[in-house]
């Protein structure tokens, strides 16, 4: 998956007048710090080169993993947002992935940081008009409600550097807020898939409904003894390989998220949980199914499943016994 080509260019514009070694510091800081302080509450990031850094080593696995969040959840649910807040927005990858796949009339991004509100801005000075007209708050979830709603709520990467206390009364603000659909995207982790459980069982408490990832709205069976992740891979560019340490032009982000609406959604077929594993004249797969997860082995004599299933990823719907994916 590509970054769009305008918030790479000026990704790009901003680190050539940048000092490289400072942001490749910054960099490596804003790691550790996310890594041994993150869920106690305090601020990760201040300066201005700490933010820059930031955008341009998370910018593209955030807008990676929220567009194919956001595509598997709009798929299913029928909804049509037009109004999106952007809460703990960061440098506002989230927005740029829904503004690539919505015609969004306004975006208001919430950020706790002035550092990341900044370097947001600027960014969003040369993407399209709702970028452009953005608005921007200072905003801190764990201590302030949520000042106005929007159809489209987006929580990326949130609620895992809030403390237990401080997640519970943020999910009831992030669901109040939203008039149609709540996205929250959280690493691809034990600890992820956890916080990722606590808002499915309570905002389900409160009357919502799940349009992604599962298939039906009993209880989880990976909750128990498994965590439920997916990936998506994004490209790199030159500094991007410099900032994360690595020499290969992407990288898989993992990511656990929920999707939840207003309105029940029409839900066919089952989610696939793993990557396909493909064999000569058979393919097996974990589902989420809405009878529960299963394994299910398809061969060429399953016709057309068979064949899209050899196609599959992670996280795609897929049709069985006769249903329409």
């Amino acid at each position: 998956m590509e970054i769009p080509h305008a918030l790479r260019e000026v990704l790009e514009q901003q680190l050539t007048g940048s000092h490289h070694k400072q942001i490749l510091s910054d960099a490596q800081t804003i790691s550790m710090r996310y890594r041994t302080q993150k869920g106690k509450g305090e601020r990760l990031l201040t300066s201005d080169t700490e933010a820059l850094a930031y955008a341009a080593a998370r910018m593209p696995a955030t807008f990676g993993a929220v567009s194919t969040a956001l595509s598997h959840a709009l798929a299913v649910s029928g909804c049509k947002p037009q109004t999106l807040l952007d809460v703990g927005a960061g440098t506002g990858a989230a927005s740029w992935a829904a503004e690539s796949m919505l015609p969004l009339k306004s975006i208001a991004c919430l950020e706790r940081e002035d550092a990341m509100i900044k370097t947001g801005e600027l960014l969003m000075r040369q993407g399209p008009q709702a970028l452009r007209k953005a608005r921007w708050i200072r905003f801190d979830l764990s201590l302030e409600n949520i000042p106005e709603r929007a159809d489209m709520v987006i929580a990326s990467y949130v609620l895992n550097e809030m403390t237990d206390a401080g997640r519970a009364r943020a999910l009831q603000k992030l669901w109040d807020a939203a008039e149609m659909m709540l996205l929250i995207v959280e690493p691809g982790t034990p600890a992820g898939f956890s916080h990722i459980m606590e808002a499915r069982q309570a905002l389900l408490q409160r009357g919502a409904h799940i349009a992604a990832p599962c298939p039906h709205e009993a209880v989880c069976q990976k909750a128990s003894a498994d965590w439920c992740h997916f990936t998506c891979r994004v490209s790199r560019s030159r500094l991007h390989r410099q900032l994360k340490g690595g020499e290969a032009p992407y990288e898989d982000e993992k990511f656990s998220y929920i999707a939840l609406t207003r309105e029940k959604c029409c839900c066919y077929g089952a989610r696939i949980l793993r990557h396909p594993q493909v064999h000569s004249g058979h393919v097996t797969l974990e589902i989420c199914t809405p009878d529960g997860v299963r394994n299910v082995k398809l061969s060429k004599r399953d016709g057309d499943v068979y064949k899209r299933a050899r196609k599959a990823k992670t996280g795609d719907m897929i049709g069985l016994d006769g249903e329409k994916p």
